[in-house]
C-alpha cells in the first residue's frame, strides 16, 4: 500500500474556492469604475488609480469561467460576465485586435498588439464560451485567431513575432517585459499561443485551426526543445538561438500544456511523443528542485542563476509532476508534488489575507515589494493548477 498522502482532492477544492477566489472576489472588484483593479501591493493595499492590464483581466476571465465549470458555483459565472464585460473595453474597433493598457477608468493608455496578451485574451474568451455559449464571445474568439495568424505568423520562416503597434506594424521593441530578451519569437509567447489554440479547438473544431496547434506542437518539439529536454527562450525571425537561460518554470508549465494540447488534437502518435517529452522534461526539471521543496527560477546549463521562488512555478509545478506520475506510475513524482505544495503552504500562501506571495528568496525572506495581484500577478497559474489537481484526483 503507498503511503498516505499530504494532500486531497478536498485541499484543493478549499485552497481554490476559500483562499484564491474569495481574495479576488473580496478585494479585486472595481465596484466604481467596473471590472477589477489594476494592483494590489504585498501590504494588501489597493492601488484604486491603478491601469488595468489586459493580462490580468484575460486570466481573470479565464479562471472564473474554469472554476464556474468545476463547481456551478452562481457567483463565479457573475464574475466571469463581469470580465467579459471589462474585457470589451480593451477592444480597438478600428484596427481590431486588443489594446495592452486601459487606465482606471477604462480608456486606452498603450494600444500596442503583443501577441502574448491576443493570446491570453483568447485564452480567456474560449473558456467563457463554454460556459457563456454566446455567438459574441465565439465571434471574438475566432477574430483573434485570425488577427494572429494574419499579422503575427511568419510564412516564411515558421513561428509567431511578438509585437506590433496599433495598426499592426511590427515594432523595434518586441519586449513583453524589461527583463526579457528583445528577440522576434520567444518560448513563452509560442506557449500562450499553444494553450489559447487548445482551448479554442475544444469549443470550435475548425480545420485551419488545427492545423495551427499541430504546427505549434511540433515547433516546440523540433525549435524549442533542446537535446537536454530544457526549452530554449530566445530567438530571431531566422531561430538563430538568442539567449542560453533556462526557465524551470516555463520547462515544467510547456511539459503539460504541449500534451494537453496533443490529447485536444486526438492524435494517438503526437500523444505518444508528448507523453514522452513531457516525462523527459519534467526529469531534466527534478534536479532544480530546493530541499524545502520549492522550484529556482532559473539557470544556464546546470548552473542555477536565479534561485528565487516565485509562485507561479510552483503552480505549474504541481501540475507539471502531477501529470508525470499520471504517465509514468512513478512515485518519486507523486512525493516532489508532495514535497512542492508543503513548500507553497508554508511559504507561498498568505494564510492571513488571501492569495498567494510573489515569491520568497532562497533563504526563504518573503519578497514584499512585489505585488499581491497586478498587471503580472492573477489568479490563473495558482487557480489553474488547483483545477487541474482537482480534476485530475
Amino acid at each position: 500500500m503507498p503511503a498516505k498522502r499530504l494532500f486531497t482532492k478536498k485541499d484543493f477544492e478549499k485552497e481554490l474556492n476559500e483562499n484564491i477566489l474569495d481574495f479576488w472576489t473580496n478585494y479585486m472588484v472595481d465596484h466604481k469604475n467596473g471590472g477589477f483593479y489594476g494592483r494590489i501591493d504585498n501590504q494588501n493595499q489597493v492601488h484604486h488609480q491603478a491601469d488595468k492590464g489586459l493580462i490580468l483581466n484575460a486570466r481573470i476571465l479565464w479562471t472564473y469561467s474554469a472554476a464556474y465549470q468545476q463547481f456551478k458555483n452562481p457567483n463565479y459565472l457573475y464574475q466571469a460576465k463581469k470580465a467579459f464585460n471589462a474585457l470589451q473595453g480593451f477592444r480597438d474597433l478600428e484596427y481590431k485586435g486588443m489594446c495592452w493598457m486601459l487606465d482606471c477608468k477604462g480608456q486606452p493608455v498603450d494600444t500596442k498588439k503583443q501577441i502574448y496578451a491576443q493570446a491570453f485574451a483568447l485564452y480567456g474568451l474560449s473558456e467563457y464560451y463554454k460556459i457563456s455559449q454566446k455567438a459574441l464571445v465565439m465571434d471574438m474568439a475566432i477574430e483573434l485567431y485570425q488577427l494572429i495568424e494574419k499579422h503575427s505568423l511568419d510564412e516564411e520562416q515558421n513561428g509567431y513575432l511578438e509585437a506590433f503597434d496599433r495598426r499592426w506594424n511590427l515594432l523595434d521593441d518586441l519586449r513583453l517585459s524589461e527583463k526579457d530578451v528583445n528577440e522576434a519569437k520567444t518560448m513563452n509567447t509560442h506557449l500562450h499561443i499553444l494553450e489559447a489554440y487548445t482551448t479554442l479547438y475544444q469549443v470550435w473544431k475548425n480545420h485551419q485551426l488545427k492545423q495551427s496547434l499541430r504546427n505549434l506542437i511540433q515547433l516546440f518539439l523540433t525549435k524549442f526543445l533542446d537535446s537536454t529536454y530544457h526549452f530554449k527562450l530566445f530567438f530571431d525571425e531566422s531561430w538563430n538561438l538568442k539567449s542560453k537561460e533556462i526557465s524551470y518554470g516555463h520547462d515544467i508549465e510547456a511539459s503539460w500544456l504541449i500534451h494537453e494540447a496533443a490529447l485536444t488534437l486526438g492524435d494517438k502518435d503526437l500523444i505518444q511523443v508528448t507523453e514522452s517529452m513531457a516525462v523527459k522534461v519534467t526529469e531534466a526539471v527534478m534536479p532544480f528542485f530546493d530541499r524545502d521543496g520549492g522550484l529556482f527560477n532559473a539557470g544556464i546549463a546546470d548552473k542555477i542563476k536565479d534561485t528565487d521562488k516565485h509562485w507561479w512555478p510552483q503552480a505549474e509545478a504541481l501540475v507539471g509532476l502531477y501529470n508525470a506520475y499520471q504517465i509514468t506510475k512513478d512515485i518519486k513524482y507523486l512525493n516532489q508534488v508532495e514535497k512542492t505544495w508543503e513548500f507553497i503552504q508554508q511559504q507561498i500562501i498568505d494564510h492571513k489575507n488571501g492569495e498567494w506571495f510573489w515569491g520568497v528568496k532562497m533563504n526563504g525572506e518573503l519578497m514584499e515589494k512585489e505585488d499581491k495581484a497586478g498587471p503580472w500577478k492573477c489568479p490563473y497559474h495558482n487557480g489553474r493548477a488547483m483545477i487541474e489537481l482537482i480534476k485530475r484526483l
